[in-house]
């Protein structure tokens, strides 16, 4: 594909519609078809084959722009059977996991498939998601949620509990979305490469204390918690302020590396003053 035939709209992808009051609306655009909004109508065969980024007018004379969806507006449409992961939180998920072209990586608690999806977008087109849970109907949403995304390819779907041995090795990344993190541990190890990145999400600071202490048992560092607060502005140059709302706690993210430790015959002197768990040399200044 040329790179002027990138940003026309085409028929069978989705767009998205920005109206005015800062409504938005994604739109798949199929021949002969209408868009209906109380400003007016779209007709899709008008959109297809136009350039992407453009104003436009309903047959109301009402001004649209017509542009291409990000990953953020795909996420934040998905549709839910359970309380998904915002996107102030996958962003860094994504990073801190290193997510990227030829990844492969590895989910525990699907639910809506909200990262599954963002973490599909990441790793194409070679990487691979693998993503299980233990309830049917929540990977039947997740998977109607990746196919509305054209994203399904790139994801393996699987009833499976994550506390016992999962069939997937040598995987770059995991993540864990479950109730109880800690007890998925060794499951975790098993499925990592040396070296492989490890996150997981959960609401409470109880949990938070529970997962660091089931970290010391097995080979992780580097380890790491954090929270994320959002808060936007209103985009208004003589009124700018903070919106009346934000998006506050929605969760602690944990993060850490799987390792290969030393055998515990190594010597006193290498041990001493070193933590693997934190990644810290804590030597005592001579």
């Amino acid at each position: 594909m040329d790179t002027e035939s990138q940003h026309l709209a085409r028929a069978g992808e989705r767009v998205l519609v920005l109206t005015e009051g800062r409504k938005r609306y994604l739109v798949r655009l199929e021949p002969g078809a209408q868009f209906h909004t109380h400003l007016g109508l779209l007709s899709h065969d008008d959109l297809i084959g136009q350039p992407l980024g453009r104003e436009v007018l309903s047959h109301l004379g009402h001004r649209c722009v017509v542009v291409r969806p990000s990953i953020h507006d795909l996420l934040m449409r998905v549709k839910r059977r359970s309380q998904i992961i915002y996107p102030k939180e996958i962003g860094m998920i994504l990073l801190k996991l290193d997510l990227t072209d030829g990844r492969r990586v590895v989910e525990a608690g699907t639910g809506s498939g909200a990262l599954t999806t963002a973490m599909a977008w990441a790793v194409q087109p070679s990487g691979h998601v693998y993503s299980f849970d233990l309830r049917e109907d929540m990977l039947a949403a997740a998977r109607r949620n990746l196919e509305a995304n054209d994203l399904a390819s790139y994801v393996t779907l699987q009833q499976a509990d994550a506390t016992q041995p999962l069939p997937v090795s040598g995987a770059d990344a995991l993540f864990l979305d479950v109730r109880e993190p800690q007890d998925c541990l060794e499951a975790a190890c098993a499925a990592l490469a040396p070296g492989g990145f490890l996150g997981a999400l959960v609401p409470t600071t109880n949990q938070v204390s529970d997962l660091l202490l089931a970290l010391r048992a097995h080979p992780f560092t580097d380890v790491e918690v954090l929270e994320i607060l959002l808060r936007g502005y209103k985009p208004v140059p003589a009124r700018l302020r903070p919106q009346d709302r934000m998006i506050g706690h929605t969760g602690y993210l944990v993060f850490a590396r799987k390792i290969i430790l030393l055998p515990k015959a190594a010597t006193a002197e290498t041990q001493r003053g070193y933590d693997p768990h934190e990644g810290l040399a804590n030597r005592t200044q001579q």
